[in-house]
């Protein structure tokens, strides 16, 4: 092999991927001879190549130094003049290949010609071109009438001359870009001069256009564009769309790096029926953590009758200090409580009724952490925030994992400041301790975890005696009151599994029964406002195996039960599991623990019971279930349950769900407030699709009803039409704005119909499947199986 083709190969592959150019040596002299040789047929091979994309796991390190081949039919040599490959001259070296009709060097001039039909591939990028023109001395270049190909990712262009000025300087006339395929025109990108130095990680592009089907539709002077990995100042690709509520919508970002550890993106965002909005977000990354800066600012809402700024704010940290300081703050502010159902926004959704304002900071060690914390709530709703502020609070948690007898301990521990902009609410001081003593034993099918806690609260309280919210609730609060309350618990399960065959095939049966003593003692609390930081949590079967009823302390319900329970699965051949199911119920000893309130006789000494169930058939037919049910009442008292058709594109899925106003009276306890909701319980059924129609056409639906109240609570339909560069979205949703009073108003609800346009496979731009319309509905699956 001559250092002739090692330097035209070398010249093709620098002018395709624009980098540098290798190492030459000078060619050896030649007499004049003329020779035919006999070469292998490699045609099946180059058209292997074209169009394949090498994953970068199985590229060459270094393709430099891998071995060249050069065929052709024919070669001639000239001495000290000319040298030249012709008829089907291909070269290879490693994952490169270069083809031309005829290649020449001429001397001394020292200058490389490949012409007729040239072509280039690395397995990453495909070139054509008619000819290329190399000096070897000053290492300028030329390539005529290019036409590239990326093959492991969306993008082809062309230019008509590419110009290459020694080696760190690279110029395109007339070059384009388009993520289209070959013959389709649909859009592109085109300037008249594209330049770039070898090492930057930027391109500059002269007199930029952005043209669909051949016709300008905007023109930019000068654009600097990233052809690497590298963060670049400047405007991102714009969007637009189109939605009833807000008119016609133009965001046009811009991108500023700051520094490679700062950056911000500044969106001014037109809205045709509300005006200019100016939405930015500040991101940074420091020895003290991570965090961003999130603002909304609409300085004149025409659709809003008081013409008011309307903004928005959200602040974002997550850090740490050597190891064992953390440091959390999530704050967001609104400028007013109907923003987010008013205006399509990032910082938070329509469906929120509070906004979150918290910050702690925490020490963690070894066997013990501390915690402080403040929280407070922006209402979103009008009236009186009923929300309790934490102000502050502060928790400190010891472990000790390695006591004698396989003992371990735990001592948690808080001081709580609470307060209410509501007058008829109390505020209060809490500290509250919580010494935990447990006992775990497990083997590989048996386990049994024993459990001792002491937990005592202290409460300063206050309050106005008078207040209706504690006539209400029939209590008779203290100001100073401390309780002390004892807890034991027992819990064990066996695990046993059997092979099994049904309908023909293997599967692994597992039986998981499961058994708790729980005791709380029951102690009078009317003198506590139940409030502060607690709610009653969802009782399924999972939950009938917690210790506690309510999520904090504030409420300790009593107890004195056994609770049984058992889990079957079935697991196929690959360990895969196809179905479960599960049931449970508590069994009380005495009163406690039933929620009996005054005057109420005892009921029976049992719970409802409760299922859980999930089955997947064959990776297209799912279904998971849950109910509970009151046999002593006769009660169904909630259900919840979807089952789902997918395979392919193709999904389908019901879903539905149901509480019994008994059930909801049972733990809330306030009919009065209940009935301003529903009168008959909830009873919601929703349907979710989504199916390739023809050709790139799909459409996907959402619809949820409420059975109860007969009216809908949100619908969409979304037609997508997608072709392999560009996508166009047409869409149509409607939500309940206001739910209807029982008594008096009608329910309310928007509409809003929206258009999008995306182009596929440029970065920046919005992702397939975005709309404006602020759709809430998510596609979600509620299958549990470990899969």
């Amino acid at each position: 092999m001559s250092s002739t083709s090692r330097s035209l190969l070398a010249t093709m592959i620098s002018l395709a991927l624009s980098s540098p150019i290798v190492a030459y040596a000078t060619p050896a002299t030649h007499d004049a001879t003329n020779s035919d040789s006999a070469v292998s047929d490699d045609t099946d091979e180059l058209a292997v190549m074209r169009g394949v994309c090498i994953a970068p796991q199985d590229r060459l390190a270094d393709p430099n130094n891998e071995p060249i081949k050069v065929t052709a039919n024919h070669a001639e040599a000239l001495n000290d003049k000319k040298l030249t490959y012709s008829g089907d001259v291909i070269l290879t070296q490693g994952d490169r290949v270069v083809v031309a009709d005829k290649a020449t060097l001429r001397q001394p001039e020292n200058i490389v010609t490949a012409e007729g039909n040239v072509y280039f591939s690395d397995g990453t990028i495909e070139v054509h071109s008619d000819r290329i023109q190399s000096d070897l001395d000053t290492e300028d270049s030329q390539m005529d009438n290019a036409v590239y190909n990326m093959t492991c990712e969306a993008g082809r262009g062309e230019a008509e001359r590419v110009t290459k000025n020694g080696i760190s300087y690279y110029r395109l006339k007339n070059g384009t870009f388009t993520t289209c395929p070959p013959g389709d025109k649909s859009w592109q990108f085109s300037a008249t001069s594209i330049e770039r130095e070898t090492d930057s990680p930027f391109a500059d592009l002269y007199n930029a256009r952005f043209e669909v089907a051949d016709v300008p539709i905007f023109y930019l002077p000068y654009m600097r564009v990233p052809v690497g990995k590298e963060r670049l100042t400047g405007f991102l690709y714009p969007s637009i769309s189109y939605g009833s509520r807000d008119g016609i919508e133009l965001e046009t970002p811009f991108y500023w790096n700051i520094a490679p550890n700062y950056d911000m993106t500044i969106t001014p965002r037109y809205m045709s029926n509300r005006g200019l909005q100016l939405n930015s977000e500040f991101r940074y990354l420091n020895a003290s953590g991570t965090g961003r800066l999130e603002g909304e600012y609409l300085a004149n809402d025409q659709k809003s009758e008081t013409n008011e700024a309307r903004w928005g704010f959200n602040w974002e940290h997550r850090g740490t200090y050597r190891a064992h300081w953390l440091f959390d703050v999530d704050y967001s502010k609104v400028s007013d409580a109907t923003y987010f159902s008013d205006i399509d926004s990032s910082i938070g959704e329509r469906e929120d009724n509070n906004l979150l304002q918290t910050a702690e900071v925490s020490y963690r060690d070894t066997n013990w952490d501390s915690t402080l914390r403040v929280r407070n709530f922006q209402p979103l709703t009008l009236g009186v925030s009923s929300n309790y502020r934490l102000m502050p609070q502060l928790e400190a948690n010891y472990y000790k994992s390695d006591m004698p007898y396989d003992l371990n301990f735990s001592l948690n521990s808080s001081i709580s400041r609470f307060e209410n902009d509501n007058p008829d609410k109390p505020s209060a001081d809490r500290v509250h301790l919580e010494p935990t003593l447990t006992l775990p034993y497990a083997t590989p099918w048996w386990s049994v975890t024993s459990e001792a806690k002491l937990m005592y609260t202290y409460y300063n309280q206050q309050f106005n005696p008078n207040s209706q919210e504690l006539i209400d609730k029939n209590l008779d609060l203290k100001e100073n009151v401390s309780r002390m309350i004892p807890s034991v618990r027992i819990h064990s399960g066996i695990y046993l599994e059997r092979d099994t065959q049904l309908w023909g095939e293997d599967y692994t049966q597992s039986l998981e029964p499961q058994i708790q003593y729980l005791y709380v003692k029951d102690v009078n609390q009317k003198d506590i406002y139940d409030a502060y930081d607690t709610t009653l949590m969802q009782t399924d079967f999972y939950g009938l195996f917690r210790d506690k009823r309510y999520s904090s302390v504030d409420r300790i319900a009593a107890a004195n039960q056994f609770t049984v329970g058992a889990t079957t699965r079935y697991f196929d051949s690959n360990l895969v599991e196809r179905f479960n199911l599960s049931a449970g119920q508590i069994f009380y000893l005495n009163d406690s623990g039933r929620n009996l309130q005054d005057g109420n006789e005892a009921g029976p000494n049992y719970s409802a019971t409760a299922f859980e169930s999930d089955f997947n058939y064959n990776s297209w037919l799912f279904f998971h279930g849950g109910l509970q049910y009151d046999a002593s009442k006769q009660d169904l008292q909630f259900i919840n349950g979807a089952i789902e058709y997918r395979e392919g594109n193709v999904f389908n899925q019901l879903n539905y769900r149901y509480i019994s106003k008994e059930y909801l009276l049972d733990n809330i306890q306030d009919e009065a407030q209940l009935n301003t909701y529903t009168e008959d319980g909830i009873s919601q059924l929703g349907f979710s699709t989504g199916f390739p129609i023809y050709d790139g056409v799909t459409l996907r639906g959402d619809y949820y009803h409420d059975l109860t109240e007969n009216q809908m609570l949100e619908g969409q339909i979304t037609l997508n039409f997608r072709t392999a560069c560009w996508m166009i979205s047409l869409g149509y949703n409607e939500y309940l704005k206001t739910r209807s009073n029982v008594a008096t108003s009608p329910a309310e609800y928007e509409q809003n119909f929206s258009i999008s346009f995306s182009l596929l496979g440029l970065t920046g731009v919005a992702p397939i499947g975005s709309t404006s319309d602020g759709n809430a509905i998510a596609y979600g699956r509620p299958f549990y199986l470990n899969n």
